[in-house]
């Protein structure tokens, strides 16, 4: 069954803004219908309240109302009914020419140096996390775990199994805080979750708020309820966040520089995005695979230890990934392994959308693919079984030259 949460924020929030889209730009005479839009605001988040309190948005939200009740002189009673507000004029938008050039970072960081060196992080799938340095790791990482945790900016996801009892978990929950920044940003807090992929931050705001330099931090929705795109200028990053099937998929764009910035580097740990997964919490990726491979061939001649969740075999798991992952990397090889851990198709799509995504924000096209890499040595850090034998005769021939020698 599908993981879903009973707080209803998210609702609420795209409401309110769908209600007062433009509405920082009404006349006096249009107070009224505002404030009928915020007690709406109001009365929404009170429906959800009991099952929100330990939500982050939620409790924004129910600040942000109260501040917003004072500012417009709004009265808590009056009616609630939501009329749409007239959106702003031909050429009167949000967009501002004259935003400090500190609110963008290429600008500001061109004066003083050479153009800044972008990574990616990206976790997508059952799940997968290429990380800032090139390494990708398959994880368990269930419940809730710390993708970014900088000076800038937080990201949180959530990760549930995918089947009851199940060890196969996938994302279904993602929290973006930005946090203030000078005269660039207000903090902004942008939540998602299954089903609900808002175009929004939590507040209703599609922008950093109030500050002179706001336009410097924008969520642009690409495709409806499915791709949505967070532009963060003031600190040169890309997010890019999409829900692929029941789940959600999340890939960065961020200069060295801005990852780097922690005030404490010993203390990012569990900072997945810089230092990977716990080893308690990865998983053997060639292992695992080469035993679905065996299992999927000991199936064609006798009954499995354990059935797949659907139909899907290594040899047609294979055949369907290699539709949109033509090229067999590592990309190619999580979409086949999650084919058969979950037997969902959609994780085919995520596995592609991800590496599109790569495509996009990865600054050298050079490492877009990924490969296992082989191991250097054997368990018992024995030289490896491959070695051939005519090596060593030709070590032992010289070891005795030499002690013929001595």
């Amino acid at each position: 069954p599908a993981v879903t949460s009973p707080c209803k924020i998210l609702k609420c929030n795209s409401e309110f803004w769908a209600a007062t889209s433009g509405s920082h730009h009404l006349g006096t005479e249009e107070a009224p219908e505002f404030c009928t839009a915020l007690r709406a605001y109001a009365h929404c988040t009170r429906r959800t309240a009991r099952t929100c309190r330990g939500d982050l948005a939620y409790h924004s939200a129910v600040h942000g109302i109260d501040d917003l009740m004072v500012q417009h002189n709004c009265s808590k009673d009056g009616p609630t009914s939501q009329p749409r507000l007239r959106t702003l004029p031909p050429g009167d938008s949000q967009e501002r020419s004259d935003s400090p050039e500190i609110c963008h970072y290429e600008k500001s960081f061109h004066k003083h140096s050479a153009a800044p060196n972008y990574t990616h992080c990206g976790l997508f799938g059952d799940p997968h996390l290429r990380t800032f340095t090139d390494t990708f790791q398959t994880c368990k990482v269930q419940g809730a775990w710390p993708l970014i945790d900088n000076n800038y900016l937080n990201v949180q996801v959530t990760n549930t199994p995918v089947l009851p009892g199940s060890t196969a978990t996938a994302t279904s929950k993602l929290t973006i805080i930005f946090k203030s920044f000078q005269e660039c940003v207000d903090q902004k807090v942008y939540q998602a979750e299954m089903d609900e992929l808002p175009a929004a931050f939590a507040d209703g705001s599609k922008n950093g708020g109030d500050k002179h330099g706001a336009n410097s931090l924008k969520i642009t929705e690409k495709v409806s309820g499915q791709h949505i795109e967070i532009q963060a200028k003031y600190i040169g990053t890309t997010i890019v966040v999409r829900q692929v099937g029941r789940y959600l998929t999340f890939a960065v764009r961020m200069p060295e520089e801005v990852v780097n910035a922690v005030e404490d580097r010993d203390s990012q740990g569990l900072y997945l995005c810089l230092r990977g997964c716990p080893l308690n919490q990865q998983i053997d990726f060639q292992t695992i695979r080469s035993a679905q491979a065996t299992e999927g061939r000991a199936r064609r001649k006798g009954p499995s230890l354990q059935a797949p969740p659907e139909a899907f075999t290594y040899e047609t798991a294979t055949a369907k990934c290699r539709e949109k992952l033509p090229v067999e990397d590592l990309y190619f090889q999580s979409c086949v392994f999650d084919l058969l851990t979950t037997g969902d198709v959609n994780f085919m799509l995520a596995a592609y959308y991800a590496f599109e995504d790569v495509k996009m924000l990865h600054s050298n096209k050079d490492k877009l693919h990924l490969y296992e890499r082989t191991r250097d040595l054997a368990p018992s850090n024995m030289a490896p079984s491959g070695t051939p034998s005519t090596l060593w005769v030709a070590l032992l021939w010289l070891s005795q030259c030499w002690l013929g020698l001595l």
